[in-house]
């Protein structure tokens, strides 16, 4: 059905249109539409974004049920304690507070949406739980010097579902979406904002394809696959996505769309547009993108053309998890100079984030007391991904000499500089004296047991990889639009809010976006602000 504005002829209409159908898109379609607004969500793809991708962890707290079901009492003042220690101020205390406050319901919330949690409390440290566990500690809340700002408790709530589980997440919100009867074109790209005479955002222009012809489905099918492709087998994903738009741009049509209360940006982060990371931080080019195609700044530049400023844009997160097995926290994480760079037991993007700032390059040095030990776990305490990576680099990529200063001229590490870094931390060790760098007491062991190992913690890409038999290294984008945390409208330079434009998840600026701190911040970032920009654009009149 065509509409009409004055001489403009639009295509569809509803009050509130959200741009993109991630984790974020979903969570504001819904609570808009629980908040009386008719809802039209528009998708380039088939949706899912990087929530599908992800290992659907939901970072909560303040005593979920299954805290307490694990035997944690949680409170949202621990939690906000935490948490305030990682964010610094990238959002107001208040909106913290929000955030910590309403964890217990954003839980129950995602429950009544479909999406299955579980207490299994994992008994070891991981980046990721096997499927044995659905809840652990998902960030550096054990380290010592978090404990001494914050009493720790688990708050990684892992969607229960096998594998990789973000399908399980996604498909939950997706089918709540569906059963609440809002309204989803996929293959549709928005490439404009339309506006009124004063300003206001009023509605989308772009390109769709029509639901339901062949050249939809085959398009259709393809981003499926590719929506694993680009990030197991990203030399075929640029193939695949080379065919889509292909297929996109000779079978699209014009789309014009009106909204009566406001747009809400959820297009996703940047990360697939090289151009955008070279310019904002260029080291991140070494990395494995995570997300997917969608991910390339589309809603970031949508709003800066209506006057929304953005901020943080240089703020990636390299994820260079070594762990599990959890025996590798035992090891001593160095530069090319042989210093250590900071605690292992600190959550693995923010590791990260040291390995970044000394060019990209790390090594975790370890002896033959915790080989054994790591080896030893490969079966129980490894994911079936993970398995794939971390056993070969332990068995065959790993270097081994006799000696620290073997070893060292093997990794291109100072011999002098490894030998005194490895010294005194040994020193320290035997001494059972806390580790100055926080590392929980159990993995603040000596490593002094020939021979001794390393393994390359550097930055590396998918070509790296396979090379090295190492872990690759994804990244994600933080930065994005700046947003008013009361509202979730977009914001000018001078402070003020762009009338009926919003922006959530990794298109604006949310709780991780001053670094990548914690498994499931991000989502539930996404859900958070998702909510709160789709609550406040139904309230419109």
């Amino acid at each position: 059905m065509s509409l009409k504005q004055g001489n403009d002829r639009w295509d569809a209409e509803a009050d509130v249109i959200v741009v993109g159908f991630g984790g974020a898109g979903a969570c504001a379609a819904l609570e808009a539409k629980h908040n009386g607004a008719s809802v039209l969500v528009l998708e380039c793809f088939n949706g899912g974004g990087s929530t599908a991708a992800s290992g659907a962890v939901v970072y909560a707290g303040g005593g979920t049920p299954y805290q307490k079901a694990a035997g944690y009492d949680d409170t949202p003042e621990e939690m906000y304690k935490y948490l305030k220690s990682e964010i610094g101020d990238i959002v107001k205390d208040e909106t913290l507070r929000r955030f910590c406050d309403g964890s217990v319901d954003m839980i129950k919330w995602l429950e009544q949406q479909g999406v299955p949690f579980e207490g299994s409390m994992c008994p070891f440290k991981t980046s990721y739980p096997t499927d044995d566990y659905y809840l652990y500690f998902s960030g550096s809340e054990n380290n010592n010097l978090s404990k001494a700002v914050a009493k720790p408790a688990p708050r990684g709530h892992r969607a229960k579902g096998p594998g990789i589980s973000g399908l399980t997440l996604f498909h939950a919100l997706e089918d709540s979406v569906r059963r609440n009867g809002i309204d989803v074109r996929c293959q549709t790209r928005v490439e404009k904002l339309a506006f009124a005479d004063d300003g206001r955002v009023i509605g989308v222009e772009g390109r769709s394809m029509a639901p339901g012809t062949a050249a939809a489905r085959v398009h259709s099918v393809l981003s499926l696959i590719n929506s694993k492709l680009n990030t197991y087998m990203p030399p075929m994903g640029k193939v695949v996505d080379m065919v889509c738009k292909a297929i996109f741009n000779a079978k699209a049509k014009p789309y014009r769309a009106k909204a009566r209360k406001g747009v809400i940006l959820t297009a996703g982060g940047f990360i697939f547009n090289k151009e955008m990371v070279k310019k904002y931080n260029p080291i991140f080019l070494r990395c494995l993108p995570l997300g997917t195609y969608a991910d390339d700044g589309t809603g970031i530049r949508l709003g800066e053309s209506a006057g929304g400023v953005t901020a943080n844009m240089d703020k990636m997160s390299a994820w260079r998890f070594y762990v599990p097995p959890e025996a590798l926290m035992q090891g001593v994480l160095v530069n090319r100079q042989g210093q250590r760079l900071c605690a292992e037991d600190l959550y693995g993007a923010k590791q990260g984030d040291y390995i970044v700032n000394n060019n990209g390059e790390a090594f975790l040095v370890f002896d033959s007391k915790t080989h054994k030990e790591a080896i030893s776990h490969l079966g129980d305490q490894l994911a079936f991904f993970q398995k794939i990576t971390t056993g070969p680099m332990l068995k065959i990529s790993r270097k081994k000499a006799d000696t620290l200063s073997e070893l060292a001229a093997k990794i291109g590490v100072s011999p002098k500089g490894l030998e005194d870094t490895m010294s005194q931390y040994n020193d320290i060790a035997r001494k059972g004296m806390p580790d100055p760098m926080g590392k929980f007491e159990k993995r603040f062991v000596p490593q002094d047991t020939p021979p001794f190992y390393a393994i390359d913690c550097s930055l590396s890409g998918f070509a790296q990889t396979l090379t090295k038999f190492g872990i690759p290294t994804a990244a994600m984008t933080l930065g994005g639009l700046v947003v008013d945390e009361e509202t979730g409208q977009v914001k000018r330079a001078d402070g003020s809010s762009i009338d009926g434009l919003y922006a959530a998840g990794r298109t604006a600026i949310g709780i991780c976006s001053n670094g990548y701190f914690c498994s499931g911040t991000s989502i539930a970032d996404c859900v958070f602000a998702g909510r709160r920009a789709g609550r406040h654009a139904a309230s419109l009149k």
